[in-house]
C-alpha cells in the first residue's frame, strides 16, 4: 500500500485472503466492510439494504444466516443482486447452527464469499469440535474463506475457567483483564490452528477479536498481532449510536491503524431512529481517508465558523458540495481515474479562506460578516473568477463538475 500521508506507517505484513476477488492483508489497501440489520429471509429488503451499502463504497457485506429461511434466501438475494449489477460480496454470519444451514443449503454455502464462525458459541461441550469441522469442511469444499471472530461477550465459558485456573498456579497472576484477553486471543488462535489441521490454509483464514472498549481493543490486537500472521479484521463491537460510537471507534481503530495492525474493518454503530444504515460506510471510509491510508471520495475542508461567520451561507454550501461528490462518486467512479483525492475547500471569512482555498485543488472563501458580498474562487491554488449573487452554491458545483471534467483522465 501506498501512502503520501507523511506519518503513515507501512501496514504489518500478514497472509493474504482473497475474498472473492478482494484482496485482504498482504500489501492489499485496507477493506471496509458492513453488515445489514435486515431479516436476511426477507430477499427483496435485504437485496435493497446490500446495494445501499456497496453503492455507498462497503466492499464486503456480511447477512445473518441463522434460520434455514434465511439460509434458502441467501443464493436468491445473490441472484438479485447480481441483476441488479450489484457484484459486492457477501459474508454468512453463522452462530449456534451453521453447521446445519450449511449441510441443508449448499445453494446458500455456494452463494457465500466468505464465512464467519465465532468460536465461541459454534458448539458447545463434546459438540463443539464437531461442528467446527463441520463448517471448516464446507469452507474446504467450496473454497470459502472464513473469519474466525471471536467476541468477549460470547466466549467459551470452560476455556475462560480453564485459564482463570491457570493464573491461581502463577507465581505472579495477571489482572483480570488480562486474562479476558488472553481467553479472546486464545480463542481464536486454537481455533485458526484447529482450522488448518482440518486442511484450512493460512491464505483462507482471517483473525478478530472483539472487544467493546477502546483501551481493551486496542491491547488485545496489539497482543494478538505480534504473535500470529493472519490477516486481522478491525472492530470496537457495540459501539454505540452517533457520536459515541463514531469516536469509541474511530479512537480505537485509529491507534491501531497507525501501528500497521488491521486489513479490513468495520464501524459498529447504532443506526439512530430513521438513519440510514449506510452511515457506518461513510465514517469507515473518512477514517481511512482522513489518516491518509486510502481515498474514497473528495473530501470538503470546511471552518467550523465563529464570529466572523455569522452568515449560514458557508455550511450551506459545505454541506451542498459534500453531500453533492458523495452522491455523484459511483458514476465518477466509473468514468474518471483519480477523482477521489480531489481536494475541495469551502471557507467561511478572509481569515483563513483564501489561504485554506489555495491549498485545495478547488476553494471558496465566502464573505464572512462585514465582507463584501464577493466569494473568489481558486483553483490549483490561483484565484479564477469570484461568484456573487444568490446562485453561489450552484455555480460552485459547476466548478466543481467542470474541473472534474476537465482534470481527471475519462475512462475508455
Amino acid at each position: 500500500m501506498s501512502s503520501s500521508h507523511p506519518s503513515a506507517v507501512a501496514r504489518r505484513a500478514s497472509v493474504p485472503v482473497v475474498v472473492a476477488g478482494i484482496a485482504v492483508g498482504g500489501s492489499a489497501p485496507v477493506v471496509v466492510q458492513s453488515m445489514t440489520n435486515t431479516d436476511t429471509a426477507d430477499v427483496a429488503g435485504t437485496a435493497k439494504q446490500v446495494s445501499e451499502l456497496a453503492r455507498a463504497g462497503s466492499e464486503l457485506v456480511r447477512v445473518t444466516v441463522n434460520t434455514p429461511e434465511a439460509a434458502a434466501a441467501v443464493p436468491r438475494i445473490r441472484e438479485r443482486l447480481d441483476m441488479m449489477g450489484v457484484g459486492v460480496p457477501l459474508i454468512g454470519d453463522f452462530h449456534y447452527n451453521g453447521h446445519q444451514l450449511l449441510e441443508r443449503e449448499p445453494a446458500c454455502a455456494q452463494a457465500l464469499a466468505k464465512y464467519r464462525i465465532n468460536p465461541g458459541n459454534v458448539g458447545f461441550g463434546k459438540k463443539k469440535d464437531t461442528q467446527f469441522a463441520a463448517i471448516i469442511e464446507f469452507a474446504l469444499k467450496y473454497d470459502k474463506p472464513v473469519r474466525i471472530g471471536a467476541n468477549w461477550g460470547s466466549l467459551d465459558q470452560a476455556m475462560v475457567a480453564a485459564l482463570m485456573d491457570e493464573n491461581h498456579s502463577r507465581a505472579q497472576p495477571w489482572d483480570a483483564a488480562r486474562v479476558g484477553r488472553e481467553a479472546l486471543i486464545r480463542s481464536a488462535l486454537d481455533s485458526a490452528a484447529r482450522a488448518e489441521e482440518l486442511g484450512l490454509s493460512r491464505e483462507r483464514i482471517i483473525l478478530s477479536c472483539k472487544v467493546s472498549g477502546v483501551q481493551e481493543l486496542i491491547a488485545v490486537y496489539r497482543d494478538i498481532a505480534a504473535r500470529c500472521d493472519y490477516a486481522l479484521h478491525l472492530g470496537l463491537t457495540e459501539a454505540g449510536m452517533g457520536s459515541k460510537g463514531i469516536v469509541a471507534s474511530t479512537a480505537a481503530l485509529g491507534v491501531l491503524l497507525q501501528e500497521g495492525i488491521g486489513d479490513t474493518i468495520r464501524i459498529s454503530l447504532t443506526p439512530e431512529p430513521g438513519e440510514s444504515r449506510t452511515r457506518e460506510v461513510v465514517v469507515a471510509q473518512e477514517l481511512l481517508q482522513t489518516m491518509g491510508l486510502r481515498a474514497f471520495t473528495p473530501l470538503v475542508t470546511a471552518c467550523p465558523g465563529c464570529g466572523r461567520t455569522t452568515s449560514t451561507l458557508f455550511q450551506q454550501i459545505a454541506k451542498t458540495v459534500q453531500d453533492h461528490v458523495r452522491e455523484k462518486m459511483p458514476e465518477w467512479r466509473l468514468k474518471y481515474d483519480g477523482v477521489e483525492n480531489l481536494t475541495l475547500a469551502v471557507m467561511g471569512c478572509v481569515v483563513n479562506g483564501p489561504g485554506e482555498s489555495k491549498h485545495a485543488d478547488i476553494g471558496i472563501s465566502l464573505p464572512g460578516t462585514g465582507e463584501a458580498p464577493a466569494a473568489p474562487v481558486f483553483i490549483d491554488g490561483q484565484k479564477a473568477m469570484t461568484l456573487r449573487g444568490e446562485h453561489i452554491a450552484d455555480e460552485f458545483v459547476g466548478v466543481v463538475e467542470d474541473y472534474v471534467a476537465r482534470r481527471y483522465a475519462q475512462r475508455a
